[in-house]
Order: structure tokens, then sequence, then C-alpha cells
């Protein structure tokens, strides 16, 4: 079990970072459950009643926020997002494991994985859950749990980030995985039972890995609570950080959402890079000179250090007055990957165009704002080989639920393409609530039409 951190006569742990410790009396009616009239209401709603702006500027990616809920309404409404009985009706859809599901127990501080070879029977799940102690850790439950992807799609849409979520459940007196930190900001929600929790001092503050870290190399707890259903837990990336469910009471269940994975500056600089060197390159003639013979066989670059930083000045120089960067991937992988928007039925309306057909006297509006991403690219003519900076707009109102977060899931783009000097009419139809067809900065009538058309096709525009 976790080691206890020692207290100080004014009741906080030794050596402990400033923690914020929440406790809320039992509020009752709607405004204490989770708020979906937008990204943002979803957001407040769930870290409340801590303000969002006090959470960016106090606690995000610096250190853990811990809420702890009296609130029976809160509890029933977290205990309806997943449940130990849940697995049964689960299970009988064809979960698999290794895919699905993980059976683990943390033994002597390491991970010991439990798991079968192919598919998940609950009875054999169940057994290794009574009789093995084992904790069940259920991947990305928001392909088969409405609720929890109505939850994730907001926050895709609020942070502009993948949201991923597994839960874990866990036997009384037993540990699922030893000491450890991740690569995405956590934030977890207590469903069933309780969890006891120690968090520790980063090693390597906002890691961009996931490691485990062995019991005698993390020192004493900074913080040590006990979750219960309701209570919610939030702790930036590289945070170290162990849970068991206590002796003698039920099982736990919770689960932890995650994002911000490979979401830095530093990912965002090495995405655009390259698209700031082919411009410059361009209009450089110092870019597009031959690097030195026989540098590639070199071992050592000093030679070669000085030459690059000036390069290196140059793109900065350069970026001062870009207005639109060329992104080569994380944009289009984001939006290939997030959730499709929340749904009751077939989701007919995001596949098939509806309302009136557009026309040069028509006034239009944008709809899935938050699905869609507008960004230039590189378009590579296979005719004659040239490449030419084009328009994409991609949009996730196609993509399957069913294989959200999966990783080796085959995954394709929705969009379109439209030349680079669609920019400004574009921009009129993203930039204002609604538009006159007529009115869009575009030489021709035909161009205009065809330009609204290809959007009305795709699902993201509507006549008003």
């Amino acid at each position: 079990m976790p080691k206890k951190a020692k207290p100080t006569g004014n009741g906080k742990e030794e050596g402990s970072v400033p923690c914020k410790q929440v406790k809320i009396e039992a509020a009752g009616g709607p405004s204490s459950i989770l708020n979906f009239e937008s990204p943002s209401d979803l957001f407040e709603s769930l870290i409340s009643p801590i303000k969002t702006e006090t959470f960016f500027r106090e606690f995000w990616e610096k250190k853990p926020l811990l809420i702890q809920r009296d609130d029976p309404a809160v509890a029933t409404y977290y205990r309806s997002l997943f449940r130990l009985s849940d697995l049964k009706s689960l299970c009988s859809r064809g979960m698999y494991y290794g895919r699905d599901i993980n059976v683990c127990r943390c033994v002597n501080g390491k991970k010991k994985v439990l798991n079968k070879d192919g598919k998940v029977h609950f009875l054999q799940l169940r057994k290794d859950f009574d009789q093995k102690r084992a904790t069940i850790q259920f991947h990305q439950p928001q392909r088969f749990k409405d609720e929890l992807w109505r939850i994730q799609e907001k926050l895709e849409c609020y942070f502009g980030s993948l949201v991923g979520s597994n839960v874990y459940i866990t036997p009384a007196g037993s540990q699922g995985l030893p000491p450890h930190y991740d690569d995405v900001e956590v934030f977890i929600l207590q469903l069933e039972g309780e969890k006891h929790w120690c968090l520790y001092h980063p090693t390597v503050p906002l890691a961009r890995e996931y490691s485990v870290e062995a019991e005698d190399r993390i020192g004493r707890p900074t913080h040590e609570f006990t979750l219960k259903p309701g209570d919610f837990l939030y702790f930036p990336r590289g945070t170290i950080h162990q849970a068991d469910t206590p002796p003698g009471l039920a099982h736990s269940t919770h689960v932890t959402i995650s994002t911000y994975q490979n979401n830095s500056w530093g990912d965002f600089l090495l995405d655009t890079m390259s698209g700031l060197v082919f411009d410059t390159a361009k209009e450089d003639l110092e870019f597009r000179a031959g690097i030195p013979r026989q540098l590639l066989l070199q071992v050592e670059a000093t030679a070669v250090a000085t030459r690059l930083s000036g390069f290196l000045r140059t793109l900065a120089d350069r970026l001062e007055g870009t207005k639109e960067l060329l992104s080569a991937d994380m944009k289009k992988d984001f939006v290939m990957n997030r959730l499709p928007p929340y749904h009751m039925g077939d989701g007919s309306e995001f596949s098939t165009p509806g309302g009136q057909l557009p026309r040069l006297d028509s006034t239009v509006r944008l709809q899935f704002k938050d699905h869609t991403i507008l960004t230039v690219g590189l378009h590579q003519d296979q005719s004659d080989e040239t490449q030419e900076k084009m328009i994409y707009i991609y949009h996730s109102l196609k993509n399957r639920r069913e294989t959200h977060m999966m990783g080796n899931e085959e995954t394709e783009s929705h969009g379109l393409r439209f030349p680079l000097s669609h920019m400004d009419a574009l921009k009129q139809i993203w930039g204002h609530p609604a538009v006159s067809v007529k009115n869009l900065k575009l030489p021709t009538d035909e161009e205009k039409e065809n330009l609204v058309l290809s959007l009305w096709t795709e699902c993201l525009i509507q006549v008003v």
C-alpha cells in the first residue's frame, strides 16, 4: 500500500505543495449536475465551484485540485456514468483482452497483467476480480456509454485536443497499478465506492511520456486523501501517483478523463516548422543552397551549428509577420480522430444535407463550427509533381464513435479543398453569424455559388 505522508503540527502534510481542497455541501437541483449548454459551461460545471479563470491561473499544468462533494445528486449522476454491473452487458457485445479490457494487479511495486487470450467472458472476468483481487481497466468507455460520449465530445471542443478515458474498477484491499506518471492532463471522477490516493512531486514536470517510478525514489506523498462518489480530482501530466481501494469496503470505480497528449509548444513548433521552411526556401537563395560535401557522413555537426543558428534567426524574423502557418499534421490528426457531435438517433443530420439548397440570393450560416477546422496545407499535383498551397477544411461530423482513441483503428479524413484565393470568402463565413452569398469576396457569382454548395453538401452550412 502507498507510504503515508507525515502530518505536521498544523495538519498539513510535510513538504506538501499547495493543493486546493474544496468541500461542497449538498446543493440539490439540476445546477449541481453538469451543464451541456456549451463547451465552456460543461467545463465550468465539471470543476464547480472553482471558476474557470482560477483553474487555469492557479492549477492547470501547475498543481493538483481536489474537490470533495457531499452532494447525493452529483454522486448519483456520477454512478450512472459507469458501474461494475455494466460489464456483463458490455462483455456480451464482444470485448477483447488488450484492446478493450486489461486485468492487472500491483504486486511488489510492479504491474502484473492477468489478461487471458481473445474474447472476454464476464464470468471469468468476475472470477479474476473476486478471487485474484484484480483491477479491471476498461478502455475508452465513451465508445459505448452515451453520457461519457456527451461529456468528452464537449471537452474536445473546449480544449481543442483529443480527450480519452479509462474506467478502473478495483476490489477492496487491492491496488491495480504501481506508482507512475502520465503524459496527459488527468481529470478523475469517483463513481462507486472509495479510492485512497497518494500524489508525489514530479521527477519530470509536464512529462512527455508514461513512466513507472520505483517506490524508493518518490519519497513521501505531497498529498493524501480518499475520494468518494461525486468527488473530483485534477493533476498535471508528470504528477507521480498511486491509488488503492481501502480494505473491508466495497469495490471502487473511477473514470480517468485525459487530454493534452503531445499538445505542447514543442509539438506545435515541430508541426509548423516544415511549412515555414518550405515558404522561406521559395524566396531565400541561402535556404536553397546545397549543404557541404560529406556533411551527412560526419559524426559531429559542430561546424554547421553557427550556420543553422543563422537560418533559425531568419525563420524567426519571417515568423513575426506570418498570418497563416502551415500545419503539417496536428490539426488534421485532431479532427480525424476526435468524437463526432453527440446526438440521439442515427445521426443522419451529419451525413445528409438538409433544408433549402443555397443560391446566390441566400443568406447562410456556418454550423458545427466546433467540429470544423480550416487550415492551409500543401497539395501535391499528381500530373506535374508540383506543390501548391491550398485551403483544407476538415470536419468530424462523419467520424465513428466506435473507433475513438483506439489507436490502431483506421480513420479517414472528411472535408473539402479550395484554392488559396477563397480564403477571404471562407473567413467571412467563419467570422460572421450569417453572411449573404452574393456578398462573398469572390470574383464571380459562379464561384460564390459553388463554394456554398460544396459546404452545404458536407452539412457545414445551412440557409437562414
